[in-house]
């Protein structure tokens, strides 16, 4: 019984670090990241998750820890998806979309429901464009993304997945 004070400081300091602890659950389970976390940040200006009315504009930031090429494509509630930015160029660092150069404004529209958004980073500038037309399930959404990805090495591109609500 001598080491019961010990075992129960053990857990103590367990349970202590383990409430530090953050889970982040997103809608797209499936995805599997592609590369060594060259995205390093990629969310809509009101959070992930955020809400958003019909008419209202979104920003999207996007963080990446080396300069490359990135490609955002958003897929809707009702899975029709569409490339908000194609093979753009970035700096290390922090790039909100739309970019001021580009003259555009993301302005939110129906189908009500969740928005997925998906940034495609990779070091090289891409030999083909991402082509996407029709509705997309979880699957054939993945399969797109990882055929394109593909032939670069794995520790030239990564993919992430942020979210936002239309209402």
């Amino acid at each position: 019984m001598r080491n019961a004070p010990l075992s129960v400081l053990a857990l103590g300091t367990l349970a202590l670090s383990l409430s530090a602890c953050t889970v982040s659950v997103r809608p797209n389970l499936s995805l599997q990241v592609q590369g060594g976390n060259l995205i390093t940040n990629l969310r809509p200006d009101r959070g992930e998750g955020g809400t958003y009315a019909v008419g209202e504009s979104v920003r999207l930031s996007v963080s990446t820890r080396s300069a490359g090429y990135l490609t955002l494509v958003a897929l809707q509630s009702n899975g029709y998806a569409s490339v908000l930015a194609r093979n753009v160029y970035v700096n290390a660092g922090a790039t909100t979309f739309p970019r001021a150069q580009d003259g555009q404004v993301y302005t939110v529209a129906p189908p009500r429901g969740i928005q997925r958004v998906r940034a495609i980073f990779t070091r090289v500038r891409p030999t083909t464009d991402l082509v996407v037309s029709g509705v997309f399930d979880g699957t054939r959404w993945n399969t797109v993304t990882t055929a394109y990805v593909s032939p670069y090495p794995q520790a030239d591109r990564d993919v992430q997945e942020t979210f936002f609500y239309i209402r």
